[in-house]
C-alpha cells in the first residue's frame, strides 16, 4: 500500500485540500492517520487564541542533551528548569490537547459542499496572524532556551593562560587557560588543533624540574574541561602537558608529549 508522503501529510494537517483519494486513504490507513494527528496537534498548539495549547516543559533529559552537545561544565549539569518556583514546588507540565481536540479531516461529502475562499486554498493558511503567532512563539522559545543557559553559566574569573607548541617529532598546537568559579572552583581549559596521540591523551600538570606531575584526566577530542584539585599551587605546578598514551594500564606519564606550554597570569 502507497503510502502519503510527508509534504502531503503537512499540507493536509494545515487544512489544505489534497483530494479524495488521499482522504480516503487517511481515513484507511493507521499509520498515517496517526502522523496526521500528531502534525495537526502541533498546528493547534501554534493557532492563536482563548483555546491555545501550552506548551509541555521539557523532561531533564533535554538539558541533559544541550549539556552534553555543548560541552558545559560540571557546575551546570543540573536541569535549570528544575528549580523551585515561589510556592517551593515545580509547576506540572500542561498536556498537549488530545485527540479529541483536533479538528478531523472533513469527509468527501463535506468536501463537496465546502466553499473555497476566493482565490483557492484554505484561508487559515492565509492569515497572516497565525503565521505571526507561530514564528513569535518560536523566537520566545529559542529566546526562552538561550537566556537559560546564560543564566545557568557561572561567572567565572580567568587566572592564568598558556599557549600550547608541539614537542618533538608532533606538529600541533593549541592553548590552555584556568578560570575560576564564583563558589571557588577552578578549571583548566585545553584545546588543540588536532588529535595526534597514537593511544590516548592526557592532560597533566607539571613542575618546571619535569620530576612532579598530576594527571587531570583524559582528553577524548581537541579540546577538554578539567576540575583542578583543590590547594594544588599553579606556581608550583604551571605545566600544562598532553602526552600520548599507551592502552598498557600503566597510569604514570609515557614520557611522549605532543604539546607543552607554561601558565601566566
Amino acid at each position: 500500500m502507497q503510502h502519503l508522503d510527508p509534504e502531503s501529510l503537512s499540507l493536509l494537517a494545515l487544512g489544505e485540500e489534497l483530494g479524495d483519494d488521499a482522504a480516503d486513504h487517511l481515513r484507511s490507513c493507521a499509520s498515517c492517520a496517526s502522523e496526521y494527528m500528531g502534525l495537526r496537534r502541533a498546528v493547534v498548539a501554534a493557532k492563536p487564541g482563548p483555546d491555545a495549547a501550552t506548551l509541555e516543559s521539557p523532561g531533564p533529559q533535554v538539558w541533559a542533551g544541550i549539556h552534553s552537545a555543548l560541552g558545559l561544565s560540571t557546575a551546570v549539569a543540573a536541569d535549570p528548569l528544575d528549580s523551585p518556583t515561589a510556592s517551593g514546588t515545580r509547576p506540572a507540565p500542561l498536556p498537549l490537547p488530545p485527540s479529541s481536540s483536533v479538528t478531523p479531516l472533513p469527509t468527501r461529502e463535506e468536501r463537496a459542499g465546502r466553499k473555497q475562499e476566493p482565490g483557492g486554498g484554505s484561508g487559515w493558511l492565509r492569515r497572516p496572524g497565525v503565521w505571526l503567532a507561530a514564528a513569535a512563539a518560536t523566537a520566545l522559545l529559542a529566546g526562552g532556551v538561550f537566556w537559560s543557559v546564560q543564566q545557568s553559566q557561572p561567572a567565572v574569573t580567568p587566572l592564568a593562560r598558556a599557549e600550547l607548541a608541539p614537542v618533538d617529532q608532533h606538529s600541533a598546537t593549541g592553548s590552555a587557560r584556568v578560570v575560576e568559579a564564583k563558589d571557588g572552583q577552578r578549571t583548566l581549559e585545553v584545546r588543540v588543533d588536532k588529535v595526534e596521540a597514537r593511544g590516548y591523551q592526557e592532560v597533566w600538570l607539571i613542575a618546571p624540574d619535569l620530576t612532579r606531575l598530576v594527571s587531570l584526566g583524559v582528553m577524548t577530542s581537541e579540546s577538554g574541561t578539567f576540575a583542578v584539585p583543590a590547594g594544588l599551587d599553579l606556581g608550583e605546578f604551571p605545566i600544562v602537558d598532553v602526552s600520548d598514551e599507551p592502552v598498557d594500564g600503566n597510569p604514570a606519564h609515557s614520557s611522549v608529549s605532543i604539546v607543552r606550554g607554561t601558565l601566566a597570569s
